[in-house]
């Protein structure tokens, strides 16, 4: 949702992390070039080669949430659409090795009123500020049903769904998770071949 704390979750936490093996890559209206294709083709080719940490802010789960909310698509269409991403996303962490994880920002009306409200009188926050978020916020209700298809039709891997009200909290539960995922996978520094 906006105002969620999306890009203050990617600066804190993923700032830390060495900017050579991490890309952020930021989803906005798909472009003239992006509609001509299906709809995961602007997000595959940003998909993460091996080694690498890839952090999309947005995704493709957007061609679910906002065409839905806006009737671009019927529920035929969205249904299609989340059997595609299940299928892309398996074809990542079965055929590539990718680990996902997916995260949602959970937060309340009543604090997504309130930070797009001091987008408005804030100066270090007006950069923020997009006239739409007003407009969007008004779908609250169409968008948490669309939200929750999203994730009672794609859940593998799971959501991990994060209160995002509290800034320091949101930031800590998804370092963790991160942590988590990382120190899971055993790495080991290479060793130099003698």
């Amino acid at each position: 949702m906006d105002a969620g704390g999306k890009d203050g979750v990617i600066r804190n936490v993923m700032g830390n992390l060495n900017p050579q093996g991490v890309l952020v890559k930021s989803f906005k209206e798909p472009t003239d070039e992006e509609l001509a294709h299906d709809f995961l083709w602007r997000v595959h080719i940003h998909a993460p080669a091996r080694g690498q940490i890839q952090v999309f802010n947005r995704s493709h789960y957007e061609d679910v949430l906002i065409t839905r909310v806006h009737g671009m698509i019927d529920d035929e269409v969205a249904t299609e659409r989340m059997k595609a991403i299940n299928r892309f996303e398996k074809l990542l962490t079965r055929h590539n090795n990718t680990h996902i994880l997916k995260i949602y920002l959970h937060i309340s009306q009543q604090e997504q009123t309130k930070r797009l409200a001091e987008r408005r009188k804030d100066p270090t926050k007006m950069w923020k500020y997009n006239a739409n978020d007003l407009k969007e916020a008004k779908y609250w209700d169409k968008y948490r049903e669309a939200y929750e298809a999203v994730m009672d039709n794609c859940k593998e891997p799971e959501w991990l769904v994060v209160p995002a009200d509290q800034n320091w909290y949101k930031e800590y539960v998804v370092a963790k998770e991160l942590r988590n995922l990382l120190k899971g996978l055993d790495m080991e520094y290479p060793v130099i071949a003698e």
